[in-house]
Protein backbone atom coordinates (compact mmCIF):
# COMPACT_ATOMS: atom_id res chain seq x y z
CA UNK A 1 0.00 0.00 0.00
CA UNK A 2 1.32 3.43 -0.87
CA UNK A 3 2.18 6.13 1.67
CA UNK A 4 0.93 9.13 1.66
CA UNK A 5 3.30 12.65 1.60
CA UNK A 6 2.07 16.19 1.52
CA UNK A 7 4.61 18.85 1.07
CA UNK A 8 3.98 22.27 1.42
CA UNK A 9 4.89 25.57 -0.44
CA UNK A 10 4.23 29.28 -0.35
CA UNK A 11 4.47 28.95 -4.23
CA UNK A 12 6.52 28.67 -7.29
CA UNK A 13 7.84 31.78 -8.16
CA UNK A 14 11.55 31.28 -9.70
CA UNK A 15 13.90 30.12 -6.49
CA UNK A 16 16.28 28.10 -5.59
CA UNK A 17 13.97 26.40 -2.64
CA UNK A 18 11.82 26.15 -5.58
CA UNK A 19 14.12 24.84 -8.22
CA UNK A 20 15.03 22.11 -5.24
CA UNK A 21 11.21 21.33 -5.04
CA UNK A 22 11.24 20.54 -8.29
CA UNK A 23 14.30 18.40 -8.36
CA UNK A 24 13.10 16.42 -5.33
CA UNK A 25 9.43 16.00 -7.33
CA UNK A 26 11.15 14.60 -10.39
CA UNK A 27 13.39 12.15 -8.46
CA UNK A 28 10.43 10.45 -5.89
CA UNK A 29 9.62 6.55 -6.51
CA UNK A 30 5.72 6.90 -7.43
CA UNK A 31 5.29 3.41 -7.10
CA UNK A 32 5.49 3.75 -3.69
CA UNK A 33 4.33 7.12 -2.41
CA UNK A 34 1.45 9.18 -3.43
CA UNK A 35 2.34 13.25 -3.38
CA UNK A 36 0.06 16.00 -2.20
CA UNK A 37 0.90 19.72 -2.90
CA UNK A 38 -0.52 22.20 -1.33
CA UNK A 39 0.62 25.90 -2.57
CA UNK A 40 -0.94 28.69 -0.60
CA UNK A 41 -0.61 30.55 -4.01
CA UNK A 42 -1.39 28.78 -7.78
CA UNK A 43 1.29 31.25 -8.81
CA UNK A 44 5.01 31.20 -10.16
CA UNK A 45 6.85 30.50 -13.07
CA UNK A 46 7.67 27.34 -12.28
CA UNK A 47 4.11 26.08 -11.52
CA UNK A 48 4.40 24.13 -15.29
CA UNK A 49 7.34 22.15 -14.60
CA UNK A 50 5.17 20.20 -11.53
CA UNK A 51 5.23 16.67 -12.51
CA UNK A 52 1.37 15.43 -13.26
CA UNK A 53 2.92 12.29 -11.06
CA UNK A 54 1.54 15.21 -8.37
CA UNK A 55 -1.47 15.52 -6.83
CA UNK A 56 -1.97 19.52 -6.58
CA UNK A 57 -4.28 20.54 -4.32
CA UNK A 58 -7.02 23.36 -4.82
CA UNK A 59 -5.90 26.82 -3.73
CA UNK A 60 -7.79 27.72 -0.31
CA UNK A 61 -8.38 31.60 -0.76
CA UNK A 62 -7.79 32.16 2.89
CA UNK A 63 -3.82 30.90 2.69
CA UNK A 64 -3.39 34.02 0.04
CA UNK A 65 -3.41 36.11 2.80
CA UNK A 66 -0.20 35.81 4.09
CA UNK A 67 1.77 38.03 1.83
CA UNK A 68 -1.16 40.05 0.16
CA UNK A 69 -1.43 43.85 0.76
CA UNK A 70 -3.03 44.40 4.13
CA UNK A 71 -5.42 46.81 2.64
CA UNK A 72 -6.38 44.36 -0.22
CA UNK A 73 -7.58 42.16 2.84
CA UNK A 74 -9.12 44.43 5.63
CA UNK A 75 -11.82 45.63 2.21
CA UNK A 76 -12.67 41.55 1.32
CA UNK A 77 -14.56 39.25 3.08
CA UNK A 78 -11.49 38.25 4.72
CA UNK A 79 -11.20 41.06 6.47
CA UNK A 80 -10.12 39.29 9.64
CA UNK A 81 -6.92 37.94 8.27
CA UNK A 82 -5.99 41.72 7.90
CA UNK A 83 -6.91 42.75 11.21
CA UNK A 84 -4.45 39.47 12.26
CA UNK A 85 -1.85 41.05 10.09
CA UNK A 86 -2.41 44.48 11.69
CA UNK A 87 -2.38 42.92 15.08
CA UNK A 88 1.18 41.49 13.49
CA UNK A 89 2.64 44.18 12.74
CA UNK A 90 1.37 45.49 16.12
CA UNK A 91 3.53 42.81 17.91
CA UNK A 92 6.42 43.03 15.72
CA UNK A 93 6.92 47.18 17.09
CA UNK A 94 6.54 45.94 20.78
CA UNK A 95 9.39 43.27 19.65
CA UNK A 96 11.38 46.25 18.75
CA UNK A 97 10.72 48.57 21.63
CA UNK A 98 11.57 45.49 23.56
CA UNK A 99 14.83 45.74 22.47
CA UNK A 100 14.89 42.76 20.04
CA UNK A 101 16.33 42.88 16.30
CA UNK A 102 13.80 42.21 13.15
CA UNK A 103 14.54 41.72 9.84
CA UNK A 104 12.09 39.19 6.88
CA UNK A 105 12.45 35.98 9.08
CA UNK A 106 10.58 37.74 12.37
CA UNK A 107 7.97 40.21 10.80
CA UNK A 108 6.99 36.30 8.63
CA UNK A 109 7.17 34.66 12.48
CA UNK A 110 4.38 37.54 13.76
CA UNK A 111 2.64 37.19 10.82
CA UNK A 112 2.60 33.45 10.43
CA UNK A 113 1.94 33.28 14.19
CA UNK A 114 -1.57 35.59 13.69
CA UNK A 115 -2.91 34.43 10.84
CA UNK A 116 -2.21 30.56 11.34
CA UNK A 117 -4.72 30.25 13.97
CA UNK A 118 -7.68 31.56 12.06
CA UNK A 119 -7.03 29.19 8.78
CA UNK A 120 -9.04 25.92 7.68
CA UNK A 121 -7.63 22.62 8.26
CA UNK A 122 -6.05 20.85 5.35
CA UNK A 123 -8.10 17.73 5.42
CA UNK A 124 -7.13 14.18 4.94
CA UNK A 125 -4.09 12.40 7.13
CA UNK A 126 -0.68 11.59 6.19
CA UNK A 127 2.27 9.37 6.60
CA UNK A 128 4.56 12.28 6.67
CA UNK A 129 4.05 15.69 5.75
CA UNK A 130 6.92 18.12 5.10
CA UNK A 131 6.94 22.12 4.94
CA UNK A 132 9.72 22.86 2.41
CA UNK A 133 9.81 26.68 2.76
CA UNK A 134 9.45 28.92 5.53
CA UNK A 135 7.73 29.66 9.14
CA UNK A 136 5.99 25.66 9.59
CA UNK A 137 3.55 26.97 11.45
CA UNK A 138 0.81 25.75 9.48
CA UNK A 139 2.64 22.12 9.46
CA UNK A 140 1.96 22.53 12.96
CA UNK A 141 -1.46 23.73 13.58
CA UNK A 142 -3.48 22.71 10.53
CA UNK A 143 -1.58 19.54 9.58
CA UNK A 144 -2.58 15.63 10.65
CA UNK A 145 0.55 13.18 9.98
CA UNK A 146 2.33 10.69 11.69
CA UNK A 147 5.55 12.81 11.31
CA UNK A 148 6.28 15.95 10.38
CA UNK A 149 9.30 17.44 8.99
CA UNK A 150 10.20 21.44 8.57
CA UNK A 151 13.03 22.11 5.97
CA UNK A 152 15.40 25.33 6.15
CA UNK A 153 17.48 26.68 3.45
CA UNK A 154 19.54 28.88 5.24
CA UNK A 155 22.42 29.78 7.34
CA UNK A 156 20.41 30.32 10.23
CA UNK A 157 22.71 32.02 12.15
CA UNK A 158 21.73 35.36 9.41
CA UNK A 159 18.32 35.28 10.58
CA UNK A 160 17.27 37.16 13.52
CA UNK A 161 14.39 34.95 14.57
CA UNK A 162 12.14 35.51 17.74
CA UNK A 163 13.40 32.54 19.74
CA UNK A 164 10.02 32.52 21.62
CA UNK A 165 7.99 31.76 18.50
CA UNK A 166 10.60 29.58 16.96
CA UNK A 167 10.56 27.22 19.77
CA UNK A 168 6.68 26.91 19.96
CA UNK A 169 6.59 26.24 15.90
CA UNK A 170 9.05 23.62 16.57
CA UNK A 171 7.85 22.09 19.34
CA UNK A 172 4.82 20.99 17.07
CA UNK A 173 7.41 19.12 14.18
CA UNK A 174 9.36 16.14 14.49
CA UNK A 175 12.49 16.89 12.89
CA UNK A 176 13.95 19.78 11.38
CA UNK A 177 15.45 19.51 8.27
CA UNK A 178 18.59 21.47 6.97
CA UNK A 179 20.37 21.19 3.59
CA UNK A 180 24.07 20.91 4.53
CA UNK A 181 26.35 20.00 7.20
CA UNK A 182 27.60 23.33 8.13
CA UNK A 183 23.91 24.66 7.92
CA UNK A 184 22.73 21.91 10.56
CA UNK A 185 26.00 23.22 12.73
CA UNK A 186 24.43 26.44 12.21
CA UNK A 187 21.00 25.58 13.47
CA UNK A 188 22.42 23.95 16.22
CA UNK A 189 24.45 26.69 16.96
CA UNK A 190 20.90 29.03 17.65
CA UNK A 191 18.98 25.83 18.79
CA UNK A 192 21.40 23.57 20.80
CA UNK A 193 18.42 22.00 22.55
CA UNK A 194 16.93 20.34 18.87
CA UNK A 195 19.98 18.30 18.39
CA UNK A 196 17.83 14.94 18.65
CA UNK A 197 15.44 17.12 16.04
CA UNK A 198 17.66 17.22 13.46
CA UNK A 199 18.39 15.86 9.57
CA UNK A 200 20.15 16.98 6.69
CA UNK A 201 18.53 15.98 3.39
CA UNK A 202 21.30 17.72 0.75
CA UNK A 203 19.47 19.45 -2.23
CA UNK A 204 18.04 16.75 -4.85
CA UNK A 205 18.68 17.59 -8.34
CA UNK A 206 17.33 16.38 -11.84
CA UNK A 207 21.06 16.25 -14.35
CA UNK A 208 18.24 15.55 -17.15
CA UNK A 209 16.05 18.08 -16.89
CA UNK A 210 18.93 20.80 -16.20
CA UNK A 211 20.93 19.27 -19.50
CA UNK A 212 17.65 19.50 -21.69
CA UNK A 213 16.50 22.73 -20.34
CA UNK A 214 20.55 24.31 -20.66
CA UNK A 215 20.22 23.53 -24.88
CA UNK A 216 17.26 25.76 -25.02
CA UNK A 217 18.08 29.17 -27.75
CA UNK A 218 18.84 32.17 -25.56
CA UNK A 219 16.78 35.09 -27.01
CA UNK A 220 17.70 38.11 -24.96
CA UNK A 221 19.81 40.49 -26.76
CA UNK A 222 21.09 42.11 -24.14
CA UNK A 223 23.18 38.67 -23.78
CA UNK A 224 26.25 38.95 -26.21
CA UNK A 225 27.10 35.23 -26.58
CA UNK A 226 29.37 36.26 -29.55
CA UNK A 227 31.95 38.76 -28.06
CA UNK A 228 35.38 37.63 -27.08
CA UNK A 229 34.76 39.07 -23.57
CA UNK A 230 35.07 36.66 -20.21
CA UNK A 231 31.18 35.94 -19.34
CA UNK A 232 30.64 35.76 -15.64
CA UNK A 233 27.20 34.72 -14.69
CA UNK A 234 25.25 34.63 -11.31
CA UNK A 235 21.75 33.77 -10.13
CA UNK A 236 19.97 34.09 -7.46
CA UNK A 237 16.98 36.93 -5.94
CA UNK A 238 18.15 40.36 -5.59
CA UNK A 239 18.89 40.14 -1.30
CA UNK A 240 21.03 41.27 1.22
CA UNK A 241 22.06 37.75 1.23
CA UNK A 242 23.49 37.31 -2.47
CA UNK A 243 25.67 40.45 -2.14
CA UNK A 244 25.02 41.51 -5.69
CA UNK A 245 25.20 45.50 -4.66
CA UNK A 246 29.12 44.52 -4.28
CA UNK A 247 29.39 43.20 -8.28
CA UNK A 248 29.89 46.53 -9.80
CA UNK A 249 33.05 47.08 -7.61
CA UNK A 250 34.35 43.57 -7.99
CA UNK A 251 33.72 43.98 -11.35
CA UNK A 252 35.83 47.22 -11.71
CA UNK A 253 38.93 45.72 -9.45
CA UNK A 254 38.74 42.78 -12.68
CA UNK A 255 38.72 45.00 -15.55
CA UNK A 256 41.47 47.40 -13.35
CA UNK A 257 43.83 44.17 -14.29
CA UNK A 258 43.40 44.11 -17.42
CA UNK A 259 40.94 41.67 -18.04
CA UNK A 260 37.74 42.22 -20.57
CA UNK A 261 35.19 40.44 -18.45
CA UNK A 262 31.37 40.63 -18.82
CA UNK A 263 29.41 39.90 -15.23
CA UNK A 264 25.18 38.87 -16.30
CA UNK A 265 23.14 38.42 -13.44
CA UNK A 266 19.73 36.73 -13.20
CA UNK A 267 17.03 37.31 -10.74
CA UNK A 268 14.82 39.75 -9.34
CA UNK A 269 14.21 41.40 -5.76
CA UNK A 270 14.01 44.17 -3.38
CA UNK A 271 17.71 44.86 -3.94
CA UNK A 272 17.45 45.46 -7.65
CA UNK A 273 17.02 49.83 -7.32
CA UNK A 274 20.32 49.04 -5.09
CA UNK A 275 22.22 47.28 -7.38
CA UNK A 276 21.18 49.52 -10.33
CA UNK A 277 22.33 52.41 -7.87
CA UNK A 278 25.46 50.74 -7.56
CA UNK A 279 26.10 49.58 -11.56
CA UNK A 280 25.98 53.42 -12.14
CA UNK A 281 28.18 54.57 -9.10
CA UNK A 282 31.08 52.46 -10.70
CA UNK A 283 30.07 53.44 -14.19
CA UNK A 284 29.69 49.71 -14.70
CA UNK A 285 26.94 49.98 -17.31
CA UNK A 286 28.51 48.14 -20.77
CA UNK A 287 30.02 45.76 -17.88
CA UNK A 288 27.24 44.38 -15.66
CA UNK A 289 24.53 43.68 -17.45
CA UNK A 290 21.08 42.72 -14.93
CA UNK A 291 19.22 40.48 -16.92
CA UNK A 292 15.83 40.05 -14.92
CA UNK A 293 13.85 37.11 -14.00
CA UNK A 294 14.39 34.01 -16.06
CA UNK A 295 12.32 30.79 -16.18
CA UNK A 296 14.98 29.03 -17.90
CA UNK A 297 18.64 30.29 -16.54
CA UNK A 298 20.29 27.06 -17.59
CA UNK A 299 21.09 28.11 -21.16
CA UNK A 300 22.87 31.23 -19.60
CA UNK A 301 25.20 29.20 -17.42
CA UNK A 302 25.81 27.09 -20.17
CA UNK A 303 27.00 29.93 -22.31
CA UNK A 304 28.66 31.38 -19.59
CA UNK A 305 32.88 30.84 -19.28
CA UNK A 306 32.33 30.95 -14.95
CA UNK A 307 29.30 30.89 -12.69
CA UNK A 308 30.27 33.14 -9.60
CA UNK A 309 28.13 32.82 -6.36
CA UNK A 310 29.60 36.29 -4.53
CA UNK A 311 27.18 35.68 -1.67
CA UNK A 312 27.31 37.06 2.03
CA UNK A 313 25.67 33.78 3.15
CA UNK A 314 23.87 30.83 1.77
CA UNK A 315 22.00 27.56 3.23
CA UNK A 316 23.19 25.62 0.23
CA UNK A 317 23.11 27.38 -2.87
CA UNK A 318 21.46 25.32 -5.75
CA UNK A 319 22.53 27.66 -8.72
CA UNK A 320 25.99 26.90 -8.21
CA UNK A 321 25.36 23.05 -8.63
CA UNK A 322 23.26 23.38 -11.12
CA UNK A 323 26.68 25.19 -12.63
CA UNK A 324 28.79 21.85 -11.53
CA UNK A 325 25.83 19.58 -13.78
CA UNK A 326 26.74 21.66 -16.55
CA UNK A 327 30.25 21.29 -16.00
CA UNK A 328 31.19 24.90 -15.31
CA UNK A 329 34.40 26.37 -13.24
CA UNK A 330 32.53 27.79 -10.03
CA UNK A 331 33.73 30.52 -8.17
CA UNK A 332 32.14 31.37 -4.14
CA UNK A 333 33.00 33.69 -1.66
CA UNK A 334 34.09 32.41 1.46
CA UNK A 335 30.86 32.66 3.32
CA UNK A 336 30.33 30.62 6.44
CA UNK A 337 28.83 27.30 4.84
CA UNK A 338 31.16 27.81 1.73
CA UNK A 339 33.16 24.25 2.37
CA UNK A 340 30.13 22.46 2.19
CA UNK A 341 29.12 23.90 -1.26
CA UNK A 342 32.13 22.85 -2.86
CA UNK A 343 35.69 21.17 -2.17
CA UNK A 344 37.95 23.82 -3.02
CA UNK A 345 40.58 23.69 -6.16
CA UNK A 346 38.58 20.20 -6.84
CA UNK A 347 35.25 21.30 -7.90
CA UNK A 348 35.64 24.79 -7.80
CA UNK A 349 37.13 27.88 -6.44
CA UNK A 350 36.66 29.66 -3.04
CA UNK A 351 37.83 33.60 -2.79
CA UNK A 352 37.77 36.16 -0.23
CA UNK A 353 34.40 37.64 0.72
CA UNK A 354 36.05 41.24 0.34
CA UNK A 355 35.34 43.26 -2.59
CA UNK A 356 39.20 43.13 -3.76
CA UNK A 357 39.92 39.57 -2.74
CA UNK A 358 37.28 38.69 -4.53
CA UNK A 359 38.24 40.44 -7.94
CA UNK A 360 42.01 38.67 -7.36
CA UNK A 361 40.53 35.48 -6.91
CA UNK A 362 37.90 35.62 -10.04
CA UNK A 363 41.06 37.16 -11.85
CA UNK A 364 43.54 33.94 -10.99
CA UNK A 365 41.06 31.83 -12.06
CA UNK A 366 40.16 33.24 -15.31
CA UNK A 367 44.06 33.11 -15.56
CA UNK A 368 44.73 29.27 -15.01
CA UNK A 369 43.43 27.70 -17.61
CA UNK A 370 45.11 24.49 -16.66
CA UNK A 371 43.00 24.74 -13.26
CA UNK A 372 39.90 26.10 -15.28
CA UNK A 373 40.14 22.58 -16.80
CA UNK A 374 40.77 20.79 -13.51
CA UNK A 375 37.47 21.82 -12.63
CA UNK A 376 35.62 21.33 -15.61
CA UNK A 377 36.68 17.58 -15.77
CA UNK A 378 36.02 17.09 -11.68
CA UNK A 379 32.65 18.15 -12.35
CA UNK A 380 32.17 15.68 -14.83
CA UNK A 381 32.81 12.88 -12.54
CA UNK A 382 30.87 13.82 -9.58
CA UNK A 383 27.58 13.73 -9.22
CA UNK A 384 25.34 16.40 -8.14
CA UNK A 385 21.66 14.69 -7.99
CA UNK A 386 22.16 13.54 -4.58
CA UNK A 387 19.08 11.19 -5.38
CA UNK A 388 20.77 9.35 -2.56
CA UNK A 389 19.35 11.92 -0.02
CA UNK A 390 15.53 10.95 -0.97
CA UNK A 391 16.56 7.61 1.10
CA UNK A 392 16.57 9.59 4.23
CA UNK A 393 13.26 10.42 4.12
CA UNK A 394 11.94 7.07 2.77
CA UNK A 395 13.56 5.71 5.75
CA UNK A 396 11.66 8.27 8.12
CA UNK A 397 8.68 6.48 6.72
CA UNK A 398 9.52 3.34 7.34
CA UNK A 399 10.59 3.68 10.93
Amino acid sequence: MKKNILILMPSMFIGGAERSLIGLLDSIDYTKYNIDLFLNRHEGEFLNLITEKVNLLPQIDAYTNFDRPIKDVLFSKNFKYGIARLKAKSDMRKNVKLGNKHNVWSSLQFISNRLTPLLPNIDKEYDLAINFLGIADVLGQKVKAKKKLAWIHTDYTKLVPNKELDMDTYSKVDYVVTVSNDCENQFLSVYPMLKDKSLVVENILSEKFIKEQANEKITDDKFDINNDQIKLVSIGRFTDAKNFDNVPQICKHILEKGIDVKWYIIGFGGDETLIKQKIKEFDMEQYVIMLGKKENPYPYIKACDIYAQPSRYEGKAVAVREAQVLNKPVVITNFTTSKSQLTDGFDGVIVPMDNEGCADGICNLIKDKELQQRLIENTKITDYTNKQELEKIYALLEG
